[in-house]
């Protein structure tokens, strides 16, 4: 198995393990991103994210998606957006050598804090997560605002909540 960074030919692979993420998270149709925002967003003169692919036998089984961030506690931070193993690969290894590959990546950037989020019923990530030594902050909420909310808050105009 091989880890490296993402290249541009990778991106269907990738987007299409962000479809069977999707699926292991129980929505299947909330994926809208396309291989060429995938290109354009991660590979332009700015990119908005970066990628690390598990490649066995020439077929990529895994990605970790990453992008920065800034806290204002900390300075500058690393998001982990996406950690995902082809079903058929996982137990492999691959997901550890990815995650690994984060925190190299983390210590070579010197940021201060690595985070993500994990869904409350994902036992076996949150059990293996704990185990690494991360902290599973069970006093956080994640906030969100879609599409949807936010026209409805834009267009509302009463701004006295």
């Amino acid at each position: 198995m091989n880890i490296r960074k993402g290249e541009i030919d990778d991106m269907t692979a990738v987007l299409g393990l962000i479809q069977e993420l999707a699926v292991f998270e129980k929505e299947p149709d909330a994926v809208v991103v396309s291989v060429d925002d995938l290109v354009r967003d991660g590979f332009g003169e700015n990119p908005l994210f970066h990628t690390f692919v598990a490649e066995l036998n020439g077929e990529i089984i895994g990605m970790a998606l990453y992008y920065y961030r800034y806290s204002t506690w900390k300075g500058k931070t690393i998001h982990l957006e996406d950690l995902i193993v082809k079903e058929a690969h996982r137990g492999t290894g691959a997901g550890l050598a990815l995650y690994t590959e984060i925190m190299k990546q983390g210590k070579k950037d010197g940021v201060r804090r690595i985070e993500w989020n994990v869904l409350d019923w994902n036992e076996p990530a949150i059990r293996f997560y704990e185990k690494s030594g991360a902290k599973v902050l069970d006093d956080w909420r994640v906030v969100q605002m879609d599409e949807e909310g936010i026209e409805r808050f834009l267009n509302n105009g009463d701004y006295n909540l």
